[in-house]
């Protein structure tokens, strides 16, 4: 086992949850080559529930998020 330690400071809260959420992805797309990571920090559940989410409330299977479809517009040109 390797281990590499991260000592961060300076960070905002956000930037925090970034760093986080970025070595959960690379946890995962590694996953598949037979490398296991292991991430250790201070309520890292929950930064990588919450940031994982896809606007679904777990409890209310009703409750999404609903966004305003954006409208496309099409320019043709025609010359004859």
């Amino acid at each position: 086992m390797k281990t590499v330690t991260l000592n961060v400071k300076g960070g905002s809260q956000s930037q925090w949850s970034t760093l986080i959420l970025e070595l959960n992805i690379m946890k995962k797309a590694w996953k598949r080559y037979g490398v296991e990571i292991e991430l250790k920090a201070p309520n890292i559940n929950k930064i990588i529930s919450q940031g994982t989410n896809n606007g679904k409330d777990s409890s209310n299977s009703s409750s999404v998020v609903r966004r305003k479809p954006s409208k496309r517009t099409f320019t043709f040109s025609v010359f004859g």
